[in-house]
């Protein structure tokens, strides 16, 4: 025995769709409690506002809200002044207006209320349509304060149940004019506008949300980017140490004469160890190297060179004023390549963000470690300074972060621009004269 699937035909798949939507949006808890929130008031004119106008004007909403109600309850007390009768003002004002002012805490239920309310006040008014003027404002009030609050699709559900009650009442009851017809116009133009604005405001929450994405996306990646620039440039420095030491390794046992077989395998295995962390090493950098990556010729700079690279700046244009304190002494490579390109990437910076200013470069060898600082006066000249991203800034971090050191930056009080770092070094770690010699 086979069993035979039915597969629904397109037209029943949309249609219960449809009548899904319509049950989750207009019947699905319809007297839910769902308060009207405060207006964001971030806006180009409210930002203008002080803190206490500010605070008022986030409830503007319920404000205009109120207003309206207030309009409902004119427009009843109006039509319903030549008879008089007291049911017939609170059928025409009053309960209309209770109907928008629901809008602020119960939007749906204030719908089915407000059409609920329209064929009992046309009946016992006697009006000459489903809507009289009353009626007609405050349901148009309701529409566009409820499709405000909801979404799109709720918007479209309501104007056609409106549509269809009001040719419903007209059907049913010879005797009334044809209201639905500027009701139709009007809550469509109406409820459009909102629609608009809304798909409008969507919109641009959505590009926020991709911007802030693609803006942390892009802090990412350059902070990788930074990353791995470090770790190739180190690599040389980490490298040159391991080859001393397997050297070095390799050679002691010739250095004494009739050396035990003990000490000889541990210098054996000194150097193996040395030579598997150097191939290590290599095989991760090949991980972290790009594609254009090219190897440098020269060794890693370190501050001895830094004169070249005053002068380098000098020729672009960027008068700079070196000042050294302390006793000069050689500082490990790492210290010294982070420090050089720290310096580098200040004067670079300088000379695209501040274009026409003076730097200066102060070094200061202290007890603990080393202490850099890199000011530029304010720009001038005809020059426009370059917009920048701050990757430099992150670099730079980045480069003192991994020392375990601390940087500030920021403006002068004259409009230029600060950087102060110091890397710890500690005693144990800085060479002594033997070694340098």
């Amino acid at each position: 025995m086979t069993e035979t699937t039915k597969t629904r035909s397109p037209e029943f798949r949309l249609a219960a769709g449809a009548i899904g939507g319509l049950r989750q949006d207009l019947f699905h808890d319809a007297f839910a409690y769902r308060p009207l929130a405060p207006m964001r008031t971030d806006g180009a004119l409210t930002r203008r506002l002080s803190e206490r106008m500010r605070a008022r004007a986030a409830r503007t909403p319920h404000a205009l809200v109120g207003l309206a109600a207030l309009i409902t309850v004119l427009i009843g007390i109006g039509a319903a002044s030549g008879s008089g009768s007291g049911i017939e003002i609170i059928l025409t004002g009053l309960l209309p207006a209770l109907t928008v002012v629901m809008t602020l805490f119960r939007p749906v239920g204030a719908f089915w209320m407000s059409m609920a309310l329209t064929p009992v006040t046309a009946v016992i008014t006697g009006g000459d349509g489903p809507w009289v003027p009353s009626t007609f404002f405050s349901h148009l009030v309701v529409l566009v304060v409820v499709a405000a609050r909801t979404r799109p699709r709720t918007t479209a559900w309501m104007w056609a149940l409106t549509v269809v009650l009001g040719t419903f009442m007209e059907n049913i009851h010879g005797r009334y004019s044809s209201t639905t017809g500027p009701m139709a116009v009007a809550s469509a133009f109406a409820l459009l506008v909102v629609t608009v604005v809304q798909t409008r405001r969507e919109a641009e929450r959505e590009v926020t949300v991709q911007r802030t994405v693609t803006a942390v996306e892009r802090d990412r990646r350059t902070l990788l980017e930074e990353r791995t620039t470090i770790a190739r440039e180190l690599h040389d420095v980490v490298a040159h140490h391991m080859s001393v030491v397997a050297i070095q390794a390799e050679a002691a046992p010739y250095r004494v004469e009739n050396p035990p077989p003990e000490l000889e395998q541990a210098f054996v295995t000194i150097r193996e160890n040395a030579v598997a962390a150097l191939t290590e090493l290599r095989r991760v950098l090949g991980v972290v190297r790009a594609e254009d990556y090219e190897a440098p010729d020269a060794p890693q700079p370190t501050l001895a060179e830094l004169d070249g690279l005053l002068a380098n700046v000098a020729d672009a244009g960027l008068v700079v004023e070196k000042t050294v304190t302390g006793a000069v002494r050689e500082l490990p490579q790492g210290v010294e390549l982070s420090a050089y390109r720290i310096i580098q990437e200040a004067l670079s910076n300088t000379l695209r963000h501040a274009p026409g200013a003076a730097a200066k470069v102060e070094i200061g060898y202290v007890l603990g470690g080393l202490g850099l600082r890199v000011v530029n006066g304010p720009p001038t000249g005809p020059v426009k300074p370059s917009p920048g991203a701050g990757h430099g800034i992150t670099g730079m971090r980045e480069r003192v972060t991994m020392l375990n050191g601390e940087m500030t930056a920021g403006t002068t009080a004259d409009g230029g621009y600060e950087i102060a770092v110091f890397i710890p070094v500690p005693l144990a770690q800085e060479p002594t004269q033997s070694e340098t010699s």
